[in-house]
């Protein structure tokens, strides 16, 4: 637990200088974009270790189709849900049907998508529950929860922006790498020392800025560091390459705070006629009101898994996992970000950044009610072995 506390507390670190910064120095805007490009490469060198030891059962792949099935649900509903919100509580009912509110509302809602999986391992494996049923679902669940964000962020580019040959490029790029990752699962022996992991990972970020400095589309490096560890054949993690791993964990929980946007002050980018930038200032109140709502409404959208699974796992180890599923973070602050950019502003937004920053603020504790459910849950079965 000790290390779940420094998480948390590097991640409020993180958030408070996100917020800071922008205040105490006028250039800060012209990094903020270098700070997202090293938390990336940070998250690339643990999907990198998370992808290393992840193991498909090739022999029983129906399992994995359920469970896309189920991390589509937990990317989808939170999204709807705080769609639905945002149009039929926080707008007027004169624009309920207006195709424009529905759209900068569809792409502002899915911050609420993702499960921040960079986060959420780090953290689960803090909290010494690696070995668990857990885990182990949570870690299938969370990379198709991302990927399926990414994915559907495809049309909602294509709405706002209209086609581009570009992701159609992004959308073969992933099919390929995943043909490619279920292909030579565990058969590249190639250097699995930290210090190699950490070059891959550079590679892996340098190319997917690349990508989106030549065609305006974003291409997250999840994938592809995962995709990588898939690849990459089992080896043994030596404790110097253990204590670096921590030492970028650290590392990236601050930059997850980093990463989100300034909260209060300008949020658009130049002229905008968004419906969203022309709504009505809040009051704080107001404000903190709906950033509680749409927090509650989006983590009940990730509760589908409790309802799931009902033969492998007790209740309190679905709801665990459910719980599990909530952290958000870095990929949902990217969301947010390119809203920003295509020019969507106003009181949604700041009530979506709240949001996710209220979420990064109470992920430590989520990760101590999934332990303690898991835990409570381990010594109710002892004692009945003991009484058996």
């Amino acid at each position: 637990m000790k290390k779940v506390i420094i998480y948390s507390t590097l991640l409020l670190v993180g958030l408070f200088l996100s917020q800071l910064f922008p205040l105490v120095f006028n250039g800060y805007s012209t990094i903020q974009p270098y700070i997202m490009v090293i938390t990336m490469a940070a998250l690339s060198y643990i999907m990198i270790n998370v992808g290393r030891e992840f193991e498909l059962d090739k022999n029983n792949l129906k399992q994995y189709r359920w469970d896309y099935v189920v991390a589509m649900t937990t990317a989808t509903f939170p999204w709807i849900a705080v769609v639905l919100y945002f149009i039929f509580v926080l707008m007027p009912s004169d624009i309920w049907f207006s195709a424009d509110a529905w759209k900068e509302t569809l792409v502002i809602g899915r911050f609420a998508a993702p499960t921040s999986a960079g986060v959420l391992f780090a953290m689960l494996a803090a909290a010494g529950l690696g070995a668990t049923w857990m885990f182990k679902k949570a870690r299938v669940l969370a990379i198709f929860d991302d990927l399926d964000t990414v994915l559907l962020m495809i049309p909602l580019t294509v709405l706002v922006v209209g086609w581009r040959p570009a992701l159609g490029v992004t959308l073969l790029l992933m099919l390929l790498l995943l043909v490619v990752g279920y292909k030579y699962l565990h058969k590249w022996n190639i250097p699995a020392n930290a210090g190699a992991v950490i070059g891959y990972s550079v590679v892996i970020t340098a190319l997917c800025e690349w990508f989106y400095l030549s065609t305006d589309v974003h291409f997250e490096v999840l994938l592809p560091a995962f995709v990588l560890g898939c690849m990459m054949r089992s080896q043994h993690e030596s404790a110097k390459d253990q204590k670096i791993s921590t030492v970028i964990a650290c590392m990236f929980m601050v930059l997850v705070g980093l990463s989100l946007p300034q909260i209060f002050g300008s949020v658009t980018v130049g002229e905008t006629s968004s419906i969203t930038s022309a709504m009505p200032a809040m009051g704080m109140g107001e404000i903190v009101f709906h950033v509680l709502m749409i927090s509650i409404v989006s983590n009940i959208g990730k509760m589908f898994p409790l309802l799931c699974y009902r033969s492998e796992a007790t209740v309190k180890e679905r709801l665990a996992l459910s719980i599990g599923m909530w952290p958000r973070g870095e990929v949902g602050a990217g969301v947010l970000m390119i809203s920003i950019g295509y020019g969507f502003g106003g009181p949604i937004v700041t009530i979506s950044m709240l949001s996710l920053a209220l979420n990064l603020v109470l992920t430590g504790f989520f990760i101590v009610m999934v332990r303690n459910l898991i835990f409570s849950e381990n010594k109710g079965e002892a004692y009945a072995r003991s009484r058996a």
